[in-house]
């Protein structure tokens, strides 16, 4: 995926990677570019990420990223665009972005592991037992394609995150949706118990390694400055003849 990314911007000399979190994609952004700056409002992720030599982390809010103007060769967002102001970051990113820089945002919601699994853990999981206590952006992340997105659209190709993982690997990633410490802290006691015993057999042995995919959408637009426009911080985007094409299937 960040190679394709990297083939539509018009250099490979400075990418953003907004919203970073642990800073997984700004690692793979630095495979492919000269230089990233990642950013994230909290202080406490940025503490969290890991060293690169290609990579710059900042504290910083999307929408006030403190970055030069027309410095900006790829914006990443991933899995966060839902998280931002959108009218104001995308003032910020066409503020920040080179003539014909590219704007990419990527999301992932369900996995695929087994039928089984994934009834238990995607729906009766997700939707039954601590559906009640997402956050009210996560609803967002459901309406991923359907956010606005003011810069003319490239048609993407399709992506995969693909992981190896075995029970403990897949529990310690429940324990990790915001949803689990909510539920937690409004009934005094852990929501994974109730599906322990019958993911246990799903599974097979504790120690088993299984496949793990998730469907990763990707929107990416390309920004060309333009006439004075009333939306978007004064920035329309045009699609060059050249990004339009299909290319074939990948994986991150």
């Amino acid at each position: 995926m960040f190679e394709y990314l990297g083939s539509l911007a018009p250099r490979r000399q400075l990418a953003w990677d907004c919203g970073t979190g642990n800073g997984q994609a700004a690692a793979g952004l630095a495979s492919v570019f000269d230089r990233v700056i990642a950013t994230d409002a909290s202080e406490k992720q940025i503490s969290n990420t890991q060293p690169h030599e290609r990579v710059e982390y900042r504290v910083a809010r999307a929408e006030e990223s403190a970055l030069e103007s027309a410095s900006i060769d790829l914006i990443m967002i991933a899995q966060a665009l839902h998280w931002f102001d959108l009218d104001r970051f995308y003032a910020e990113a066409g503020r920040v972005l080179k003539p014909c820089g590219v704007l990419a945002a990527s999301a992932y919601r369900f996995f695929h592991i087994t039928s089984e699994i994934d009834q238990l853990v995607n729906h009766r999981y997700h939707d039954e037992i601590v559906g009640p206590f997402w956050p009210q952006e996560r609803e967002l992340v459901e309406k991923f394609e359907k956010l606005p997105f003011p810069f003319a659209e490239i048609q993407t190709p399709s992506f995969e995150m693909i992981a190896q993982w075995n029970l403990e690997h897949l529990v310690g990633y429940l324990r990790s949706w915001s949803a689990t410490p909510r539920f937690i802290a409004a009934n005094e006691r852990d929501p994974l118990e109730e599906i322990a015993g019958e993911l246990r057999v799903a599974w097979g042995d504790t120690n088993q390694t299984r496949c793990v995919i998730w469907p990763l959408p990707l929107r990416v637009g390309v920004k060309e400055a333009s006439k004075p426009a009333a939306k978007w911080g004064g920035y329309s985007a045009r699609v060059p003849k050249s990004a339009r094409s299909r290319v074939p299937q990948a994986n991150i």
